[in-house]
């Protein structure tokens, strides 16, 4: 079975709508994957009107009123970026061997475990003419762009209609993005999906013959699942093998200590998940290739004749070195996703100067875990941004909500028959009202008056650092900024270039700031700790008792872990100084929130 060797042993995750919007084009021809949003169509199309022109060729708007505009937009969008990345690879095989030079630029990028990175530096020692042009004609063979991967959040799933008002028949957003994707051009390339199953989604799949598999188990395209536990994975992987569909890659999150929307484990710690994967992926893949096999046997489809591989990768709050190689080498992990640093590299991602500013100043306490995202799902959130900002000041002046130009996280129907997003305007009045009328406690309606005005647009917000870098206009006259880093930002404040973070990464310099950063596997372990605090306050808050059972699994669970991250400890295989030290303090934590009142309902 044919498999393409990956350059590189980290990847960068989708941040945000805008942020990896056209990562790709910035960093595909050094061999680094990085994955799109395709969530937003109207800032692809904005991207396409901005890279037609940069690269000098006619611009064609696809109108809204087109049919199947969306999943056209998106088509010609990754078409487009593609191009581009095939020029800018054939132009650096063809660059000279010199100082600053792409290629040079390349090959310096690769770890130092990389076949060709070592034919390379046997390169820069030979003076011999001949042995040099023998060389370097095999190092240029050996090129590959990074995958260019693309994200779809199957919760971000509104119906569309047409203009008569009927229900568009495979023409809800996801689906229309996931069609796009499929009728690209991309090869070698792979979806994730994130946020949970989504049938509706994964049955479209089956009518994608791009996703099939050859005799030899290779795919055009490949799908990927983002997943928080190994018992998501089995569920999801299930049902789509069930349907002849086999994937690829389970993308591991952790819950919590992650960018963006925040999906919290019932207490299930990075460090047990990924055992679990370890021990588990063989009895996984096989149980997977049987429904799989059935499935298109019945179909009458191309099979393998072996199971086709399935990647474990990891993200999320990872920040060094020393935690990537332990990953990698303990729990066989084939790839790791460095996300949140990759906000403070330009050269990668795309975000605007005032909120790279902010990046760099962020400290622990400017992240928070926040309720703003319409979608009901926890979202993690830096404070003082221009959203933030023009939120607080439209609270202050009784006028609360945004306006919704999108509409793509309006799903609310409590006060309207159509759709709305919880942070417009128009919901937002009508909850506020009902509030109002209930004669709530004052505690009580405090409480829940914040957890409605912290509800902000994220459509535009998460989509305007593009527009502000290109100098282009996304929504008129909207053009605030928000961003969702992961907590790690704060142990990270400095703008760096990409071959200081790829050096960073692979152990040839340090970035970190914060002399007292802890370990990954703890930070996430304060992280649910906090989590089950802030819970168990809000429950006594509001005198709800009936979750008695939810914080009983939930403290076993954390206890469990904590309980194997000391067997890790004493059998030296986590190498940080302070690792059982610090272990110890967060069990002590755990222990006194346990004994607080705060859990006497």
């Amino acid at each position: 079975m044919m498999q393409t060797s990956a350059p590189h042993s980290f990847h960068i995750p989708v941040m945000g709508l805008a942020y990896t919007i056209d990562s790709p084009i910035k960093v595909a021809r050094f061999g680094i994957a990085s994955t799109i949003s395709i969530v937003e169509d109207n800032l692809i199309e904005m991207m396409r009107r901005y890279y037609y022109n940069a690269i000098r060729e006619n611009y064609i708007p696809i109108p809204a009123t087109a049919n199947d505009y969306r999943a056209k937009r998106i088509t010609d969008y990754l078409n487009l970026v593609n191009t581009i990345v095939q020029q800018q690879i054939e132009k650096l095989r063809a660059a000279a061997f010199e100082t600053g030079s792409e290629i040079v630029k390349y090959f310096e990028l690769l770890p130092e475990n990389n076949t060709w990175k070592q034919v390379y530096k046997l390169l820069m020692q030979t003076n011999d003419a001949i042995e040099k042009a023998n060389i370097e004609e095999q190092l240029r063979q050996q090129i590959v762009a990074g995958s260019i991967d693309v994200n779809i959040m199957t919760k971000a799933d509104k119906n569309n209609y047409d203009h008569s008002g009927a229900l568009l028949e495979d023409g809800s957003d996801a689906v229309a993005a996931l069609r796009g994707y499929a009728n690209s051009n991309l090869r070698e390339s792979t979806i994730v999906f994130s946020a949970g199953m989504n049938p509706r989604v994964y049955n479209y799949l089956e009518k994608c013959p791009q996703f099939a598999a050859d005799e030899q188990g290779n795919f055009k395209k490949k799908i990927a699942i983002k997943v928080s536990d190994y018992r998501s994975a089995f569920i999801q992987g299930k049902y789509l093998a069930k349907k002849g569909i086999w994937v690829s890659e389970f993308r591991i999150e952790s819950g919590l200590n992650c960018g963006g929307h925040a999906f919290a484990t019932d207490g299930y710690l990075m460090g047990p998940i990924l055992e679990t994967f370890k021990t588990k992926k063989t009895e996984l893949t096989n149980t997977l290739f049987e429904l799989y096999y059935k499935s298109n046997l019945a179909k009458e489809r191309l099979i393998p004749n072996q199971p086709p591989p399935i990647k474990i990768t990891v993200q999320g709050g990872i920040g060094t070195a020393a935690e990537t190689n332990f990953l990698q080498q303990y729990y066989a992990i084939e790839s790791i996703g460095w996300g949140t640093p990759f906000l403070l590299v330009p050269e990668a991602t795309t975000v605007d100067e005032a909120t790279l500013q902010l990046l760099c100043a962020a400290q622990k306490e400017d992240v928070i875990l926040s309720k703003n995202s319409p979608l009901g799902v926890r979202f993690h959130y830096l404070r003082g941004t221009t959203a933030d900002k023009e939120k607080i000041t439209r609270i202050k002046n009784g006028k609360p909500g945004s306006p919704c130009t999108e509409k793509h996280l309006a799903f609310n129907t409590e006060f309207t028959e159509e759709p709305v997003c919880t942070a417009s305007v128009k919901y937002q009045r009508f909850k506020i009202a009902q509030l109002q009328s209930l004669q709530l406690p004052h505690h009580e309606y405090e409480h829940r008056l914040k957890e409605v005005l912290d509800k902000e647009c994220l459509c535009v917000g998460l989509s305007n650092a593009a527009a502000a870098v290109y100098n282009l206009s996304f929504v008129k006259n909207y053009e605030a900024v928000n961003i969702c880093p992961g907590p790690n930002i704060a142990h990270f404040s400095k703008i760096v270039s990409l071959q200081t973070m790829v050096d960073h990464i692979y152990g040839r310099t340090n970035i970190i700031t914060h002399p007292n950063r802890p370990h990954v596997f703890i930070a996430e372990l304060h992280l649910y700790i906090t989590y089950l605090q802030e819970q168990l306050e809000e429950d006594v808050l509001l005198n709800s008792t009936n979750r008695t059972k939810y914080f009983t699994g939930y403290v076993n669970n954390l206890q469990e872990g904590i309980a194997y991250y000391l067997n890790l400890a004493d059998n030296g295989f986590i190498q940080d100084t302070n690792f059982k030290s610090d272990l110890l303090s967060a069990q002590d934590r755990l222990k006194a929130i346990v004994n607080n009142k705060v859990m006497e309902y």
